[in-house]
C-alpha cells in the first residue's frame, strides 16, 4: 500500500516529520527538582489528514526505564500560519496548546490544562514549548512551565537527530 499523500494544510509542518532521537541526552531542571538527564524518542507523522500526529517516549539514560510519555496531534488553521498542539500525557495531564508556526519554528503555549483528580502537586499552570530546526537539521524543543508553586521558569532543552525519513 503506497503511504498516504500529505493533506496540504500541514505543508508548513513538514519540516517535524521524520523519527527523532535526542542526541545529546535531554536536559531538565526545574526549582523543585535536581537536574536531570534522559533520552527521548519522537516520532511525527501523518495519514492524509489535516493535523500531524505525534508520541514523545522519554528513557531514563542509564536504566532505560520508561520516563514522560505523550502523544496527541498538531493541526493548522487552514489558510493561517496558527497552530494547536493536543497532547495526552502519562502523569495524567491533558494539554491544549496554541501558537504560530513562522518558517522552520513552532512556539505554542498552553490555551487549556486539564488533569485527573489524584494529580500529584504542585499542579502545572502554563506550558509553553518552542520546536525548531536548527542549521545543522537537528530538531531542538525547549520547555517552560509555570505551576502552583513556581513562576514560569525553563524546565526541558532538548536536540533530536533525525533517524527515518
Amino acid at each position: 500500500m503506497e503511504p498516504p499523500k500529505m493533506n496540504p494544510v500541514v505543508e508548513p509542518l513538514s519540516w517535524m516529520l521524520g523519527t527523532w532521537l535526542s542526541d545529546p541526552p535531554g536536559a531538565g531542571t526545574f526549582p523543585t527538582l535536581q537536574p536531570f538527564q534522559y533520552l527521548e524518542e519522537v516520532h511525527i507523522s501523518h495519514v492524509g489528514q489535516p493535523m500531524l500526529n505525534f508520541s514523545f517516549n522519554s528513557f531514563h539514560p542509564d536504566t532505560r526505564k520508561p520516563m514522560h510519555r505523550e502523544c496527541g496531534f498538531i493541526r493548522l488553521e487552514p489558510d493561517t500560519n496558527k497552530v494547536a498542539f493536543v497532547s495526552a500525557q502519562n502523569t495524567g495531564i491533558v494539554e491544549v496548546e496554541e501558537g504560530e508556526v513562522n518558517g522552520q519554528e513552532l512556539c505554542i503555549a498552553s490555551h487549556s490544562i486539564a488533569r485527573i483528580s489524584f494529580a500529584k502537586e504542585p499542579h502545572v499552570e502554563q506550558i509553553t514549548r518552542k520546536f525548531r530546526l536548527n542549521s545543522e537539521g537537528k530538531l531542538e524543543q525547549t520547555v517552560s512551565m509555570a505551576t502552583t508553586t513556581q513562576p514560569m521558569t525553563p524546565h526541558l532543552h532538548v536536540t533530536y537527530k533525525k533517524v527515518t525519513p
